[in-house]
């Protein structure tokens, strides 16, 4: 049985479990994350989910699942409604084959602004995080008590918050001037915790957030949270302090290894 024959058949169980049902049906990319045993849960009728990704078509979580002792790869819509069998086929001309696993998107963390950030954690840690968050995603929000908890966790860690107002967020730009003006942790507690921010003034200038929204253009960064690993790979959406530990632990660990 070929590899994708075995997604095939987890789609058709899939659409005929009680699980298929599940969902919140939004379009928006930039305010939904699925972690492993969130998809553990929702796939439980189908089979054991081996791990989660970002898919290299925007839109799609890409899943390994296992099943009678097979695995196979299958895609997940950000509505998380519909499972389709994989592999993709990219159409351009210079594309990788489909049968090469698709490689994660790594970026030089060195070639990142520090200077229009907040700063969480150890300044002086050897360890940097950068997170991409929006003062009014609820995922960042949650994200960011989880911050607090890994700084608590990891003393040797840096984290810098570049604050990265979506265009879906109205209020979110004005925010993030007030928050990056006053360079205050606070003021962005207020804002995740839906707190009413004051208007900005000359002195917000507007400056930093158009080079951090420069910044994430250019890394084709497009929604948060959006952390960057301190060995350049994006992991993007919500993740809970004690795997965003493990991320880094194994950064580490790589690092000192022959």
């Amino acid at each position: 049985m070929t590899r994708c024959t075995v997604t095939v058949m987890l789609a058709f169980s899939l659409m005929n479990s009680p699980a298929f049902a599940m969902g919140c049906g939004g379009e928006c990319a930039s305010c939904h994350s699925l972690t492993q045993q969130e998809a553990a849960k929702l796939l439980k009728d189908v089979g054991t989910v081996k791990s989660v990704t970002m898919a290299p078509v925007r839109g799609l979580y890409e899943l390994t699942l296992e099943r009678d002792g097979r695995q196979g790869v299958a895609y997940l819509d950000y509505g998380k409604k519909h499972l389709m069998p994989g592999p993709i086929f990219n159409l351009e001309p210079a594309a990788v084959p489909a049968s090469t696993p698709h490689k994660e998107t790594k970026v030089e963390p060195e070639n990142i602004p520090r200077d229009d950030s907040l700063v969480m954690g150890n300044p002086k840690g050897t360890k940097r995080l950068f997170v991409f968050t929006d003062p009014e995603c609820p995922f960042c929000a949650r994200l960011h008590e989880e911050l607090k908890k890994l700084v608590a966790i990891e003393p040797d860690l840096a984290v810098y918050i570049k604050l990265f107002p979506l265009k879906m967020h109205p209020h979110s730009y004005d925010k993030a001037r007030v928050i990056l003006g006053a360079r205050s942790l606070e003021l962005l507690d207020k804002a995740f915790a839906g707190g009413t921010l004051p208007q900005p003034e000359a002195q917000n200038s507007a400056d930093p957030v158009d080079a951090t929204i420069k910044v994430a253009g250019s890394l084709g960064i497009d929604a948060t949270p959006t952390l960057i690993l301190p060995d350049g790979r994006i992991v993007a959406g919500f993740r809970k302090a004690e795997e965003i530990r493990d991320l880094v632990s194994n950064v580490s660990n790589k690092g000192k290894q022959p």
